[in-house]
């Protein structure tokens, strides 16, 4: 099993930044991929980033492209979602995910750890 623990959430003006932080626990070993996803009031989960753990492989989604960095430290098994110029409608609660591999880093089916989640609101 792996565990994961978001902070970094919290509430922000529009134009401001937040650093996003997901530490990891347990059977670490296993992933290969991490990544965030986000949700709305009454939508669907959405992917935001993610990133390969060994050769730290990035992917975004058209959204957030410019704007997020994804990152990750292998020493402190932690990966990071960099957030600036922040919009309105970035609010939701951002999740962090992981897994030992996945087809589509944006396919949310193909991650087994999820963390519990934190909020992120951007006032406008």
């Amino acid at each position: 099993q792996v565990q994961l623990v978001e902070s970094g959430g919290g509430l922000v003006q529009a134009g401001g930044s937040l650093r996003l932080s997901c530490a990891a626990s347990g059977r670490t070993f296993e992933i290969n991929n991490m990544g965030w996803f986000r949700r709305a009031p009454g939508k669907e989960p959405e992917f935001v980033a993610a990133i390969t753990w060994g050769g730290g492989t990035t992917n975004y989604a058209d959204s957030v492209k410019g704007r997020f960095i994804i990152s990750r430290d292998n020493a402190k098994a932690t990966v990071y979602l960099q957030m600036s110029s922040l919009k309105h409608e970035d609010t939701a609660v951002y999740y962090c995910t992981a897994s030992p591999n996945v087809a589509r880093p944006d396919d949310k089916t193909g991650y087994v750890y999820w963390g519990q989640g934190t909020q992120v609101t951007v006032s406008s």
